[in-house]
Formats: C-alpha cells, sequence, structure tokens
C-alpha cells in the first residue's frame, strides 16, 4: 500500500510540474537551452590535436548566434566559456529556466579511426551494448564531481544495471524529442552531406533530469581524422551549426507557431522587396550556399514564370523528390540577401541551403 501511494504521489508530482511548465512556457519566448558538452577539468575526447571541449563549445556559440536572430527566441548557454559544469547542474538550468527545449552538443569517438558520421541521442533505454558505451562515456563525468555519490544516490556510468532507474519523466517529451532527433539529423545528411548514423535512445542523465524534450548531439568522430579536421574548422562548425539551428526553427514552426524570420534571415542584411541581390561569383572549391524555395514530386520547369519571377533557379532529384534552389553564392551574408528576396517573392519558408 505505502508503495501504491508512493506511485501515486509520484505521478502527482509530474503532472503538477508539467502544467506548472506548459502555463509558464505560454507567458514567456520560446526558450532554448544550448549546452556545449564537457569543459573545464573535463576535456572529453581528444584524438589528432582536436579537442571535444573546444569544437563542442564553438559550434553551440554558433548556433546560439544564428538562433538569436529571432526576436521570439531566447537562447541561455549552459557555459560560454572553458568551464567545468557539474553534469547535475546543466538540466537545472533548463528546469529553472522553464525551457522549450534542450540541446547538448558533443563530438564522438572510438578506439577504431575508421567510423565516422553524426548521431542525435534521445532518452530511453537500449539493448545495443555499442550504443551503451555512448551512455557510459558521456554519463562517466559524474565521476570528476566531488559529490557524486550524494548527487546521483547511487548512480554509477560504468555500471550498466543501474541506468534502468533514468526513464520516469523524460518519456513523456520522448516522441517531440525524436521529432527533433529526427530533423537534425535529416538536415545533416540532406543539407550538410554528412554521413548519418541515425536517431538512438540511450539512458543519459542529463536528458533525463530535464523536465523538456531534449536531445544529445554527437557531431561526428574525432578519432577519424579527416571528419576531426572537418569538425575543428570554422568552415564545418558553420555548416553543423547552421543545420541544427534551421532544425530547431523548423520544430518551434510546427508546434508553437512560425518564427518571425528564418533562422539564418538577418534584419539588417535583409535587403527592400525591391532590391535584388547581385549574382556572385562562385569558387567551386569553396561551400556553395543557395536559398531552397520548394520541395515536390512532380518535375517543374526552371522559367522565371513558374517562380514568381524569379531566376538564377537550379534544382536537385534524391529519393523521389525535386528540391528547387534559388541563387548561388561562396558568401553566407550574401546567401542570406538571396533568402530575403525570394520570402519577398512570397517563398515564406525558403532556407539557405549548402553544397561541397
Amino acid at each position: 500500500m505505502k508503495f501504491l501511494n508512493k506511485i501515486s504521489l509520484t505521478f502527482q508530482f509530474i503532472a503538477l510540474v508539467l502544467c506548472n511548465t506548459t502555463l509558464s512556457q505560454s507567458k514567456q519566448p520560446f526558450t532554448i537551452i544550448l549546452d556545449a558538452g564537457h569543459g573545464g577539468k573535463d576535456p572529453g575526447n581528444s584524438y589528432h590535436g582536436f579537442k571535444e571541449k573546444e569544437i563542442s563549445l564553438k559550434t553551440t556559440l554558433k548556433v546560439g548566434e544564428y538562433l538569436k536572430n529571432h526576436k521570439d527566441i531566447k537562447v541561455i548557454y549552459t557555459r560560454t566559456n572553458d568551464v567545468f559544469i557539474e553534469l547535475a547542474n546543466r538540466p537545472k538550468i533548463a528546469n529553472k529556466a522553464n525551457a522549450n527545449l534542450f540541446i547538448s552538443i558533443h563530438c564522438n569517438s572510438v578506439k577504431n579511426f575508421g567510423p565516422k558520421g553524426t548521431e542525435t541521442f534521445v532518452m530511453g533505454l537500449s539493448r545495443s551494448d555499442m550504443n551503451l558505451e555512448v551512455a557510459k562515456a558521456e554519463n562517466s563525468v559524474i565521476l570528476l564531481e566531488d559529490n557524486y555519490k550524494e548527487t546521483y544516490k547511487g548512480f554509477n556510468p560504468k555500471e550498466p544495471e543501474t541506468l534502468i532507474g533514468l526513464t520516469m519523466m523524460q518519456e513523456e517529451n520522448l516522441n517531440n524529442s525524436i521529432n527533433l532527433a529526427t530533423k537534425i539529423q535529416n538536415n545533416f545528411t540532406f543539407n550538410a552531406n554528412r554521413n548519418s548514423r541515425g536517431v538512438k535512445q540511450q539512458p543519459l542523465w542529463v536528458l533525463d533530469a530535464a523536465y523538456m524534450p531534449g536531445v544529445l548531439i554527437e557531431l561526428g568522430f574525432l578519432s577519424n581524422k579527416e571528419e576531426g579536421a572537418f569538425l575543428n574548422s570554422n568552415e564545418g562548425q558553420e555548416k553543423m551549426a547552421l543545420q541544427i539551428a534551421n532544425a530547431i526553427i523548423n520544430y518551434k514552426n510546427e508546434y508553437y507557431g512560425d518564427a518571425q524570420n528564418d533562422v539564418v534571415d538577418n534584419e539588417e542584411n535583409r535587403p527592400s522587396r525591391n532590391e535584388k541581390p547581385t549574382k556572385s561569383s562562385i569558387n567551386d572549391n569553396q561551400t556553395v550556399y543557395k536559398v531552397q524555395l520548394s520541395a515536390s514530386s512532380k518535375k517543374i520547369k526552371l522559367t522565371s514564370k513558374n517562380f514568381k519571377g524569379l531566376d538564377n533557379l537550379s534544382s536537385t532529384y534524391k529519393n523521389s523528390v525535386y528540391k528547387y534552389m534559388y541563387g548561388e553564392t561562396n558568401d553566407v551574408e550574401e546567401a542570406r540577401k538571396w533568402q530575403a528576396f525570394a520570402k519577398s517573392k512570397g517563398f515564406k519558408d525558403a532556407f539557405i541551403v549548402t553544397f561541397n
């Protein structure tokens, strides 16, 4: 009977937390917690001179810069420099802010230098031994904390059997978390040309303790020298940050209504409705930015009259879907102008995509 009473009280508590969170969120901007993994005395993994704590921080800050272009979005960082933040305090920051999303950004590694690709994790239990190694690695920062035995109440990141208790409240947000994770992985694959290792469920403390939907992103493997060099570069970080930010905006639009501007639409760079951007010279050895106008299963002739007067059009065809693009430039600021002009012509959902 006492056990049943405990269960009843537990569910009453969960309902109260979720209710209060919903009410408070309706009165505040769409709030996102950006959590750069590791930091300070916790370096994360390091291979070939690439340091996880540095790459995760730089990429996280770039995501925030893209999102801050929106007046209806509030960005909160768990860290903005090289400091150690206890794992338990990261979700506490999100809960205190009554945030809508919790995004934790990391880099992967294995002893074999071959594996590469992106992964996005949501809270859950898994029977995969390989995935469990990721869970233990990301949870192991607990052991660096002075009072971890008291803080985590017997949770041992090195013992898989103790991971069973990490399921309760986050299951309420699981579907939303999977939705966001899927958007992130699709953007990495189709817009940034990265190898995808999929969306996975893992018992990760930092996600379990947050009261809102959340994901943990593994940008790629630093143990893979080529991928590590990409993630360590400013260009690579910009590319990955852009796709994460776009996924967050799409998620917000789906659940909370349209954002005031698209993620990379910077108001100060926006041309007037009658100002058409000039065509930029293209260097094929650099990243090319285009503006995606629409996608369709039908082939549309690339003529100005079919695209509301726009020219400089192109298209791609993959998985039975045609994607129609406008403009072409190596300069992301110029791409923002192309995007703004496309919106002024009626393509309200236009967004920037990248090509190698």
